[in-house]
């Protein structure tokens, strides 16, 4: 059957050009309890010093970086805008 992972990624290198992104953690599910669990486990002063979150389209995840990254400013992630974008044009091109 079709198994999910969370994937956790540090864009803080190509954010800040000194970089490629770093792989922190893959954790078996794909749900807010996954991710609000991962982000509740990590020390207090570095979930402080998160100011942005990018992330896919699935709401668990933005209602879990809400409440645990309360100040960080949630955005979907440039894969996931790229490919949404692609895929409403595609749909506009069958209509038409």
């Amino acid at each position: 059957g079709d198994t999910y992972v969370t994937v956790i990624i540090d864009l803080t290198p190509v954010r800040e050009k000194t970089g490629p992104a770093r792989l922190l953690d893959m954790v078996a599910g794909r749900s807010k309890a996954v991710f609000k669990t991962w982000l509740a486990a990590r020390p207090k002063p570095w979930r402080e010093g998160i100011e942005v979150v990018a992330l896919d389209g699935f709401t668990g995840f933005k209602t879990a970086a809400a409440e645990e990254l309360p100040d960080a400013a949630p955005v979907m992630d440039p894969f996931h805008v790229i490919r949404l974008a692609g895929d409403a044009l595609e749909n506009c091109r069958r209509r038409v």
